[in-house]
């Protein structure tokens, strides 16, 4: 393990990397080094703004995937956040190779993020519901652009949730395993949180469909206003309406939820 110092911040990695490019863009101010995604992160600034650097190739100490593997995704997301262009997505302003691996630059918001691992989820959970609810129609509406535009949404979370508190601005971000239709599990359990995960992304050979999207938006919706995995109605914040137009979306049986996430949403909002 080495300690390396940029700027005046301190980060770790396995192994020595040439980070010769981030002085095209500013200065360091921060660095996100501790993700299992084998990417490393830096916030840097220049007189005109702030950016969000995402790049992989380096050795990063809690990296699940091999360095290849990690290039080789991030290089995939760029077309993703191309097509999935969104006011309420953080926007990637450019994206090349490095020496030695690949990177991605996005404009930086100024929010925290809903992931427990960044120690805000509780600032989130305790906001007012009316805010609440506003932020989970921007949620709700990036999803049905997505849907509209081919995408079934995997690996989404709470860590893809940003917030500027002060502005009250909900942003998208980390939408690296989203896939075009059709889409099939080939792996057993898939990538993401179990909260937010369908039956169907823990069994082999099933199609991942709308359905399985509508049933992220209900526990997206539990983990907002519920008890997360508990969805018993006393942990549930919202009114009556809402919840068992929530827990409908999170039947077990595909066939049992609404079939797409327009019927969710309107649904929703008649609740």
């Amino acid at each position: 393990m080495i300690t390396k110092l940029i700027d005046g911040v301190s980060f770790e990695l396995k192994e020595d990397f040439d980070f010769y490019f981030l002085s095209e863009y500013g200065k360091v101010f921060t660095v996100f080094d501790k993700q299992d995604s084998g990417y490393l992160c830096f916030g840097v600034q220049n007189e005109n703004q702030k950016l969000f650097l995402k790049m992989a190739g380096a050795a990063t100490l809690e990296s699940n995937v091999s360095i290849d593997e990690a290039i080789s995704r991030l290089q995939t997301t760029v077309s993703v956040y191309e097509d999935l262009r969104h006011p309420k997505l953080i926007d990637m302003i450019e994206h090349k190779e490095i020496k030695g691996g690949y990177l991605t630059v996005f404009e930086w918001f100024e929010g925290e993020c809903m992931g427990k691992q960044y120690n805000s989820l509780g600032k989130f959970i305790s906001l007012p519901l009316e805010e609440k609810l506003d932020i989970y129609k921007d949620i709700l509406l990036f999803h049905i652009h997505a849907n509209k535009r081919g995408y079934i949404a995997i690996d989404f979370y709470d860590g893809c949730i940003m917030y500027d508190f002060s502005r009250k601005r909900t942003m998208i971000c980390d939408i690296e395993f989203y896939r075009k239709k059709p889409v099939v599990n080939t792996m057993g359990r898939m990538w993401g949180s179990s909260r937010y995960m369908s039956p169907e992304e823990f069994q082999l050979g099933a199609e991942i469909d709308e359905r399985s999207n509508v049933f992220l938006m209900g526990a997206t919706a539990f983990q907002l206003f519920g008890g997360g995995m508990d969805r018993s109605f006393e942990k549930w914040q919202g009114t009556e309406k809402q919840y068992f137009t929530a827990l409908k979306a999170v039947n077990a049986d595909k066939g049992d939820r609404y079939q797409t996430i327009d019927e969710y949403y309107q649904a929703w909002n008649k609740a």
